[in-house]
């Protein structure tokens, strides 16, 4: 099936899930979720010929970035249920008034119609989107990356299943088989049949989406995430922070990619660093790109002209040393990309002028960033996490899946 004819499904399809009570969708949604329990197998085999493919061609952590297990197909399918059990936004009431006796307006949200996702080399991303979409009211168009096609070829024809034995339509979720360029610059300019565009991925992806789309789009940031450590931080609390936000899983674009950290605790809290994420970690050490005043506390790498601007997806850190809050707030905020930042700290005054000062969509305090995702706020999961201002911010759930329009209700009326 070409992208066009694939679009032309989904456009037929908007008009049909408008029909379906929230009851049926959460049905289907159960469904689909059971339907990856039972397809495990195949997903996890398409999976490993994914695996085969990319090894050798891309990083190990990216490889982990790829890689399903029967531990995260369940994480996915709990996903799906969790998206079931929320409240629907669709058609609920977000303002109402009456400027003249018997004329009521209600200000409704509704769905926004076909939503189109760009993503890369994360499967998981396949049953996130399309449960979302799907219990916000709108129809989902799917297209992955090369390196992850087969996997997520295998999820959705887990997830149509589902979707045929709640008796819906499989065109609810579709997968573009196109995964050459043409097919993203298809859905970047489907004016007519995509209602908006979300890209998941790198910087390239995500710059190409804006700048060359002609349908609205969602801009998902890259993370160049921050934790500025203040000179009134608990130590150890800060290296529990910094090494979670950085090792436990860097692939992802909630981990912390730059360091900084306050001059009058550097010297204490460097070398404490430097042992918990170097020396102690016969697996993975963290390469820690140092700025010329941590350089002269620790060994390490000097940094370079690019480092305090680099997603590092991997086990490297930046470090900048600075002389005050202030002087970290206008650090990060010159070189975030406004995803996640989060200060460790034990000062009110410290934490409110970070809190204030930082501008982007999450702003921690005493926490990893690692928290940035739609299952940790409480949203089920998320459709990406917008590091942009308008109509959506942070990890999008299912109210930012949804427009609103104008429905009045009147009794003879005329102006």
């Amino acid at each position: 099936m070409t992208t066009k004819e694939l679009l032309i499904k989904a456009k037929n399809a908007k008009a049909l899930v408008n029909t379906i009570s929230t009851e049926k969708i959460n049905e289907a949604l159960n469904a689909m979720a059971q339907a990856l329990i039972d397809n495990t197998e195949d997903i996890l085999r398409k999976n490993a010929e994914d695996i085969e493919k990319a090894r050798g061609t891309v990083s190990d952590v990216m490889i982990d970035r790829l890689a399903l297990s029967e531990e995260r197909i369940k994480g996915m399918a709990d996903g799906v249920r969790d998206v079931a059990k929320l409240p629907s936004p669709v058609g609920k009431v977000l303002k109402s008034n009456e400027p003249q006796p018997g004329l009521i307006i209600e200000k409704t949200s509704v769905p926004l119609g076909v939503v189109a996702i760009i993503y890369e080399s994360r499967p998981n991303v396949t049953s996130d989107a399309a449960a979302l979409a799907l219990k916000s009211g709108n129809v989902c168009v799917l297209r992955c990356g090369k390196e992850a096609h087969q996997s997520a070829s295998a999820i959705v024809e887990a997830l149509q299943k589902g979707l045929e034995s709640a008796g819906l339509s499989k065109d609810l979720v579709l997968l573009v088989e196109d995964t050459t360029r043409q097919s993203a610059t298809e859905l970047m300019t489907a004016d007519g049949c995509v209602d908006l565009l979300i890209p998941r991925g790198g910087k390239g992806l995500i710059s190409a989406c804006v700048k060359n789309a002609t349908v609205p789009v969602i801009q998902t940031g890259t993370g160049i995430c921050h934790i500025f450590v203040d000179e009134s931080a608990d130590i150890d609390m800060a290296l529990n922070i910094v090494e979670n936000a950085k090792t436990s899983r860097p692939s992802v674009c909630n981990a912390e990619e730059v360091l900084v950290v306050h001059k009058n605790i550097a010297g204490e809290f460097l070398p404490k660093l430097k042992e918990r994420l170097v020396d102690s970690r016969a697996e993975n050490p963290v390469e820690l790109r140092l700025d010329e005043e941590a350089i002269k506390i620790i060994d390490g790498t000097p940094a370079g002209e690019n480092d305090f601007d680099t997603e590092f997806l991997d086990y490297i850190l930046a470090v900048k040393i600075v002389d005050s809050a202030a002087e970290a707030v206008s650090h990060i905020n010159t070189h975030s990309t406004g995803h996640s930042e989060a200060i460790v700290t034990a000062s009110g005054e410290s934490a409110e002028l970070f809190t204030k000062g930082i501008d982007s969509s999450s702003v921690y305090v005493n926490a990893s960033t690692r928290f940035t995702d739609g299952g940790e706020f409480g949203l089920g999961c998320e459709m990406g996490i917008s590091t942009q201002k308008l109509h959506a911010r942070g990890p999008m759930g299912l109210e930012e899946l949804n427009t609103y329009k104008y429905i009045i209700r009147g009794n003879g009326h005329v102006r």
